[in-house]
């Protein structure tokens, strides 16, 4: 049994892991094995009800890459935030689009959130 979630929700972080997007396979790369700044991240990371998409758990950053489908999922998508933010995670999201044409900009962007979350 996991602390931080449910068996069901563990289970389906399990086969997120294995059903990844285009974006989050590229994203992943630049991620995994500490290759960002030596952080540790983990993908498809169990929390309470909600899977995300990587987290780095030490430094409490959650990143969250949204498809087309968030258009339409505003209002779950601000409650699942909120939620994460309550648990005292910084949560970054960006556009699928962005992670497979300007990579670069968004690794950046991490790097600038995790250093501003240092400072604070």
């Amino acid at each position: 049994m996991h602390k931080r979630t449910t068996p069901k929700v563990f289970g389906h972080a399990k086969q997120l892991h294995r059903n990844m997007t285009l974006a989050e396979v590229k994203l992943w790369v630049r991620l995994r094995a500490h290759r960002l700044e030596g952080i540790h991240f983990r993908n498809q990371h169990a929390i309470g009800n909600y899977v995300v998409d990587f987290c780095a758990p030490r430094k409490k950053i959650i990143i969250e890459l949204d498809g087309s489908q968030h258009i339409e999922q505003e209002v779950y998508d601000k409650e699942r935030t909120e939620y994460l933010q309550s648990k005292r995670y910084t949560v970054l999201r960006f556009w699928n689009n962005d992670v497979m044409n300007d990579t670069e900009s968004v690794i950046r962007a991490i790097i600038q959130a995790m250093e501003s979350e240092r400072h604070q």
